[in-house]
């Protein structure tokens, strides 16, 4: 496994998003995802992501439980800000002073650690200036409860503010074949201050995989409702899966190889180090994500690739 710096965080250079293990992707396995960020760390994967909205605190105990006797292998990173307490459609991003403390001694409690590697803002606050939220974050810092900071779907203006608080290492935001809203809201201040970029979704939520059976879809998974996979916006977009797949079939990899593979080919371009997160709770999904470390795309198989973000039907939520 290789690795790479998120400002002066080293990481495994591909991340494990921990998400689907706790919600919103159909039915939970506790002892199979435990088994699957076990092998993540024993293939050297070893930045593990959470969040404490995952499951309602639940994702936080689960990725706790599985690097409970290996945590000096791990860059543990958890987020905060999104309350959910008044149900889903009253939904609250917070950011006063001492709800962020409260939120980091929360997390803490629910992982069984005593620091914290990265601690992401989900997204930009409603209820406090992000001065506010980040100086909050940066006496976490200074208490030694976290490492590093780092902010969530966050444009220009706002990681600038955040950075002149104090020191922001990763911005963690949507990216991938068919989602490229960062190359214009945020990459710019991120190279320019050498913040770290974490794209999450690197694989469409599954889509771009092909082989996500949209009429099989559990009834709790909010792909159901989500626009991109819905009626005939997800029959326009099986063209870009349709073109996926053929690089695919051509170089004798799986579609979810090649969409991996493009996302770290755009680091470069973008003039940023990036560590992808793609999420699953299967060993054998797992597996695959990191061969397609070993996928190196051609100039040809990108000009095919490349034009796929300006087909997309339907907005991300």
């Amino acid at each position: 496994m290789r690795t790479t710096k998120l400002g002066e965080l080293t990481v495994s250079a591909q991340g494990l998003g921990c998400m689907g293990m706790s919600e919103w992707y159909g039915a939970t396995d506790w002892d199979e995802s435990i088994a699957t960020i076990h092998r993540a760390l024993d293939l050297g994967m070893t930045f593990i992501d959470t969040a404490d909205i995952y499951g309602a605190g639940h994702n936080e105990v689960l990725v706790g439980r599985g690097i409970a006797h290996r945590r000096d292998e791990v860059q543990l990173a958890t987020k905060f800000g999104i309350d959910r307490s008044g149900g889903d459609a009253h939904r609250v991003v917070r950011g006063e002073h001492d709800y962020v403390k409260r939120s980091c001694e929360a997390s803490l409690t629910r992982l069984g650690v005593e620091v914290i590697d990265l601690y992401y803002l989900h997204r930009p606050p409603q209820t406090a200036e992000i001065e506010e939220t980040v100086g909050a974050m940066a006496e976490l810092v200074a208490e030694g409860k976290v490492r590093y900071l780092g902010l969530s779907e966050v444009n220009d203006e706002l990681l600038r503010r955040a950075h002149a608080v104090h020191p922001i290492t990763a911005v963690q935001s949507e990216y991938s074949l068919w989602t490229r809203d960062v190359e214009q809201d945020a990459i710019g201040a991120m190279r320019e201050l050498g913040v770290g970029f974490v794209p999450y979704s690197p694989l469409g939520r599954g889509f771009l995989t092909a082989t996500v059976d949209l009429s099989t879809l559990d009834a709790k998974d909010f792909r159901r409702r989500n626009p991109r996979f819905a009626g005939e916006a997800a029959q326009a977009n099986q063209a870009i899966v349709d073109a996926v797949r053929s690089v695919a079939d051509a170089k004798g990899v799986t579609p979810a190889q090649v969409a991996l593979a493009w996302v770290y080919a755009q680091a470069d371009r973008l003039g940023v180090a990036l560590a992808p997160i793609p999420g699953t709770k299967r060993i054998k999904w797992l597996e695959q994500n990191v061969a397609a470390m070993d996928v190196t795309l051609t100039e040809d198989e990108l000009a095919v690739l490349d034009p796929l973000g300006r087909q997309v039907t339907g907005a991300r939520y």
